[in-house]
């Protein structure tokens, strides 16, 4: 059990020290965008995230240029939904270069966090230095991953166990090193949580470990969606914690054996009730997880959540059940080896539990994944396979296992038909004996003692039961590894989210405007150039429209008329007048509307003098307006 303890703290130092968890949202859009420049001071600043998050105080920080805060009032959701952030700013605000920090949760309990700069009338130097990197791994991060998965590792050994007392040997309740697994997973358990639930406002918000100590912080903590599933995990616990006192307190007054064992007359007979409080009770633990990780977000909300249960249960059933297995095997005390049909019965209900690990790890797969070749791109993926490798050898030590179990269901019932009482061995004393003849040692043509002649031989149910022993040990430690893999899924982008997450900011990292030139030439001297053209933000929708006029010689020049009309022909639409105004050295409309994405036909007019000018034309693509 040490041994594999300690396997379980390399696996979580290991996976847990490989980096921060990627983010499981990203801001999509905001406005005004990163690198604006702005005639006027906005009033509010408006983020648009790729799901819904939670805010708190400070989610979104602007600062000015001297580096003071300009925000005013609470972070908001714009609009009422709930993948948006927005704040108010102050009135007058000076011109130069400000900076947007932001802050949230995703829908599925990860933080996320990011800044971007605009500037009001022209750019300015920054006393605020914009991060480059990920800020999401410190101290708190790191604690609050590595308590993850001591949580899980606690989960796990307290389902499993007390499974394997409940179902395959209730006697074993009896034995010490079982209820004292029982109190190390509740015990583990619930001061993980205790720890999680006060990392988690720190974790939240990027604050350091003192703020722990913050009354207030931890208050907002508790009322939170995963606040409230680690308090009602504590709940849990607690009741939980009275069922195991129970069980502790009925044990320690029965009579017991010279060797500490229950004796048979007094061994426990757990009822309905007792099955059924523990049955809720896991599933209620199972709920605290499912509903605030991955499983609470994402495609098929109401059917991932009881998937995930299914699957966090199973792998506690399997895995909880090996370690408790392993114990019971490893030198058992006299008069208490765990009987063959208790371990025939586990490696039923591991079989059970495996079948369902697979049916929902699929399921979740598919939900997570999407595509195969997403595991292959991904981190997710990746790190999925992974854990189907591990799997797939725990499987093959489970193999074995089943074989060993099998062997020795048949063959105990054989030895128990076929031992007889040892027969009794004398000495002949009388007529013909050497009285010089050593103990021990008969006249000629005597056979030895039979207790000599089978001791030195080990019973066939004895190499079952060290085989079972070591082939459980190794499936209990693949069982492990499995674990920690886990736990680090749990804090990994899944790969649909991040192809779909890649692509929206890319869209949003497209330019903001489109830029044609359109050559002309009206074929008198120098009455040849360009216009240049510019669509802000070139998608569907609303625009605005500047033109620019070259010469031959590249320099600016004035025209008395200049007219801009665009039709789409595939579906004969236009022509729509953009009804340009001389503005004093160039041309612009403050507002074009162009409903369809697709290919433009841009019909330009210049002309020069009364006499002189000339329409040219040339396609332009107008891009979707992207979610």
């Amino acid at each position: 059990m040490t041994a594999l303890f300690l396997v379980g703290a390399v696996f979580a130092l290991l996976l847990g020290g490989a980096g921060s968890a990627s983010a499981h949202a990203t801001m999509s859009r905001s406005d005004p965008g990163d690198f604006t420049v702005l005639k006027t001071a906005p009033g509010q600043i408006v983020l648009t995230f790729s799901e819904s998050v939670s805010l708190s105080d400070g989610s979104l920080r602007v600062l000015s240029p001297k580096n003071l805060r300009v925000d005013r009032g609470a972070v908001t959701h714009a609009a009422g939904k709930a993948n948006t952030a927005r704040v108010k700013l102050a009135g007058k605000l000076p011109k130069g270069t400000y900076t947007v920090a932001w802050r949230a949760v995703s829908s599925d309990s990860h933080p996320i966090s990011g800044a971007f700069t605009f500037s009001i009338g022209r750019p300015s130097a920054t006393a605020f230095s914009v991060p480059t990197g990920s800020s999401d791994d410190t101290a708190v991060s790191r604690l609050y991953d590595f308590f993850r998965y001591v949580a899980y590792a606690g989960v796990t050994l307290l389902i499993g166990t007390a499974l394997f007392v409940l179902a395959c040997w209730p006697s074993g309740a009896g034995l010490r090193r079982l209820r004292r697994l029982l109190f190390v997973g509740w015990t583990t358990l619930v001061a993980s949580t205790v720890v999680l639930l006060l990392l988690r406002g720190p974790f939240e918000t990027g604050r350091g470990l003192t703020a722990v100590f913050d009354l207030p912080l931890l208050g907002r903590t508790i009322t939170g969606r995963t606040g409230l599933a680690f308090s009602a995990r504590l709940i849990l616990l607690a009741a939980a914690g009275v069922l195991l006192v129970k069980l502790r307190r009925n044990t320690r007054e029965a009579p017991h054996e010279p060797n500490g064992a229950l004796t048979t007359a007094t061994e426990p007979r757990f009822g309905f009730g007792v099955r059924l409080a523990g049955a809720l009770l896991a599933v209620g633990l199972a709920l605290t997880w499912a509903a605030a990780e991955h499983a609470s977000a994402g495609l098929q909300v109401p059917l991932a959540i009881p998937f995930a249960m299914l699957h966090l249960l199973a792998m506690a059933a399997w895995l909880g059940g090996l370690i408790a297995l392993a114990a019971s095997l490893f030198r058992p005390p006299a008069g208490r080896a765990v009987p063959a049909s208790a371990v025939t019965r586990f490696s039923r209900l591991a079989f059970t539990a495996v079948v369902l690990l697979v049916a929902t790890g699929l399921y979740q797969a598919w939900r997570q994944v999407g595509s195969l070749e997403a595991l292959s791109t991904t981190e997710y993926g990746r790190t999925l396979n992974l854990k189907a490798a591990v799997v797939a050898l725990a499987l093959t030590a489970a193999w074995f296992s089943r074989l060993w179990t099998a062997q020795l269901t048949r063959e105990q019932p054989q030895e128990a038909r076929s031992a007889a009482p040892p027969a009794r061995v004398t000495q002949a004393v009388g007529v013909g004996t050497s009285s010089s003849s050593a103990p021990g040692h008969g006249a000629p043509g005597t056979q030895p003692p039979r207790e000599e002649a089978d001791a030195s031989v080990p019973s066939t149910s004895d190499r079952g039961r060290r085989g079972l022993r070591r082939t459980v040990a190794v499936e209990a430690v693949l069982g492990v590894a499995v674990l920690a893999i886990t736990t680090l899924l749990t804090g990994t982008q899944p790969s649909r989210a991040e192809v779909q997450n890649t692509a929206a900011v890319a869209a949003a990292q497209e330019p903001t405007a489109r830029v044609v030139n359109v050559p002309f030439d009206t074929g008198i001297p120098n009455g040849n150039g360009r216009v240049q053209i510019t669509f802000a933000p070139g998608r569907v929708g609303d625009n605005t429209v500047q033109a620019l006029l070259y010469g031959a010689d590249e320099g600016v020049i004035a025209v008395p008329e200049l007219r801009l009309t665009l039709t789409q022909q595939a579906q004969k639409i236009g022509p729509l007048d953009a009804k340009l105004v001389d503005r004093g050295g160039y041309w612009a409309s403050d507002r074009l509307r162009l409903p369809l994405p697709g290919t433009w036909t841009l019909n330009v007019t210049v002309r020069l003098t009364d006499v002189d000018q000339v329409t040219v034309t040339k396609n332009v693509t107008v891009r979707e307006t992207p979610a």
